[in-house]
């Protein structure tokens, strides 16, 4: 007699489960982080300088008018050995011994706290930053291009409202959002770290050329204590917001390569040195030359500061443009690709151009919104650069590294990673406090889309 049981296919089961990681293949394929392997170390060299050497390099000065020589030169110093010590930790990270990869900073955070833990742990600070960050190049763009305008502007000459320019500079993103992945922008991002080290370096060596201002002051400015202390507080922030390169630098490393012979953490390790050197001589001498030049009479952008020679300083605020273009297309990078997996994996969308063109032009749309309704520069940094860079940047790396390699307690490791901890959580704390104060104070007798 037959069995009146079904019997069960395995040839069916299998072929699901076939048909299942085809599908979740071809989403890969499709989604900006995973889709392209193909990048080499200087990718990640040029990758890497656009997203760290970006519009908080032209606010050293005036976080160094705020800090002081002892302080300011102190936590420069500090924050360039202690981001670099996160970041080389963060790429030994990336792919573990029996390779697995970690393509996004979230998912190492998982592979530390735990699925959901990790998630909400990342998550919520990794997208701040790279809004806020992107929020902030718009602001920079507009107003670099409005320094353009009235520089070569022959009188008489007409005042356009910076919203204007912000709008102008938004309006190459519209275009450029549609590149799908970090490979596609290659050449874009190549153009704007070239143009970071080239205005970095008019920055200063104009400063040097104009010379020691005559009625020069190296002391604090003539505030209240209070007002002081306020403004020594959204310095550090300043500074943190320079040093923004690590939430993106998983995702850049998740474009190289790798294999058992060859791991991916060597050439872009090759990568991050190259910045790191790119890095020192472009901050110290904007932020030390800058400072010596112009004392506490800087502004908060040292391009904005500089008037002679007209033509000189125009260049250097289009190279600011340019490299501003690739910055916020590296850091919009993975938000796209953080929307789009929501589409398509968690809600279901079909993969398909206008989706990617809906979904990311109403990002840009954001962005310029919110730069257009708050153009305070200074204020931006600092808050944002303790807010969220701070914990991403200094010690959330060291905080997965003790909790993945787990190092004996009181080794080198140990101390090391608790000071960068120690260290960053004093910038989170204070930070935002002061920063928070600016945007307040510019607030009140700041006229909306002026």
């Amino acid at each position: 007699m037959d069995s009146v049981f079904p019997v069960n296919d395995d040839s069916s089961f299998t072929e699901d489960e076939n048909d299942r990681d085809a599908e979740q293949k071809a989403i890969d394929d499709w989604l900006p982080i995973p889709s392209a392997r193909t990048a080499s170390w200087w990718y990640s060299a040029f990758h890497n300088i656009t997203a760290i050497i970006g519009a908080g390099v032209l606010g050293l000065p005036y976080a160094m008018s705020q800090l002081g020589w002892g302080p300011g030169i102190t936590v420069l110093l500090l924050s360039w050995i202690v981001t670099l010590y996160s970041l080389w930790q963060m790429v030994e990270m990336h792919e573990t011994d029996c390779g697995k990869r970690f393509d996004r900073y979230h998912e190492l955070g998982q592979h530390a706290f735990g699925k959901k833990l990790g998630l909400w742990i990342v998550i919520p600070m990794q997208l701040v930053v790279q809004i806020a960050v992107d929020i902030v190049y718009m602001v920079t763009g507009g107003q670099s291009l409005k320094k353009v305008h009235d520089l070569l502007c022959h009188e008489p000459c007409k005042n356009i409202k910076l919203s204007y320019f912000i709008m102008i500079f938004a309006s190459a993103h519209f275009a450029l959002s549609q590149l799908p992945n970090f490979n596609s922008i290659s050449g874009v991002s190549l153009a704007a770290a070239v143009m970071s080290i080239s205005y970095s370096t008019i920055a200063w060596g104009a400063s040097v050329h104009k010379g020691v201002q005559p009625d020069v002051q190296y002391a604090y400015r003539p505030n209240t204590t209070v007002s002081t202390v306020f403004d020594f507080f959204s310095s550090l922030g300043a500074v943190a917001f320079a040093y923004s390169g690590h939430n993106v630098v998983m995702e850049i490393q998740a474009s190289i390569p790798s294999t058992k012979d060859k791991p991916s953490k060597e050439p872009m390790m090759k990568g991050v040195i190259v910045t790191y050197i790119a890095v020192a001589m472009c901050y110290i001498p904007v932020a030390i030359i800058g400072y010596w030049i112009f004392g506490n009479s800087v502004g908060e952008n040292i391009l904005i500061t500089l008037q002679r020679p007209k033509w000189l300083i125009a260049m250097a605020n289009m190279f600011v443009v340019v490299h501003l273009i690739g910055s916020y297309q590296v850091y919009a990078m993975p938000v796209y690709d953080f929307i789009e997996t929501g589409l398509v994996r968690k809600l279901n969308f079909r993969r398909s151009w206008y989706l990617r063109f809906v979904s990311r032009n109403t990002y840009v749309a954001f962005t310029m919104f919110m730069a257009v309704t708050f153009p305070f520069f200074n204020g931006l940094l600092g808050f944002f650069g303790g807010f969220v860079l701070a914990p991403t940047t200094y010690y959330l790396p060291c905080i997965i590294w003790l909790a993945v390699k787990k190092p004996k307690r009181f080794s080198l490791s140990w101390f090391a990673n608790w000071f960068c901890i120690v260290f960053g959580v004093i910038l989170t704390a204070v930070a935002p406090v002061g920063g928070l104060r600016e945007i307040i104070l510019k607030a009140k007798t700041y006229k909306f889309y002026q």
